[in-house]
């Protein structure tokens, strides 16, 4: 299931739809709005989409997830519109009969969704001031290793 939603994740309602009787491992990735961004105070957050593109990229990085890892189940969703600090941006929950292709799979879907999925994100600061927000490959990986 992939869908980008104007309202708030239902995480409970989709965790139950990923858990599947013969999965021994279901991993849940949720991106959330923090209240912080390169040293300045955020009060929000935007996103945009180029809904067609984004649906079909989404779907097709479900597809490779599955079809690489084995997994039962994905369940894509992410927000557009504004989303207040502490909300759920994002949600990834993957489901699959190891642990160790859950986490696999669910790592490669953020890091894939940030960089190809077109949606976009504008912060807003606590000084009024706004800026559009761009991954790049160099930070999902400067990320990665200083986590």
């Amino acid at each position: 299931m992939v869908k980008i939603t104007d309202s708030s994740i239902n995480i409970e309602k989709l965790l139950v739809q990923v858990t599947k009787p013969e999965s021994g491992a279901v991993n849940v990735f949720i991106g959330t709005t923090r209240n912080h961004s390169h040293g300045r105070k955020v009060t929000g957050l935007e996103y945009e989409a180029y809904l067609p593109m984004a649906l079909k990229t989404l779907e097709e990085l479900q597809q490779e997830a599955k079809s690489r890892w084995g997994l039962h189940d994905v369940a894509i969703v992410h927000r557009v519109g504004k989303v207040q600090v502490g909300e759920t941006c994002v949600f990834i929950a993957v489901s699959s009969a190891h642990r160790d292709e859950a986490y696999q799979a669910s790592r490669f879907l953020i890091d894939k969704l940030k960089l190809v999925v077109p949606i976009w994100k504008r912060e807003f600061f606590e000084d009024g001031t706004v800026e559009w927000s761009q991954q790049t490959h160099e930070q999902t990986t400067e990320t990665r290793h200083n986590s």
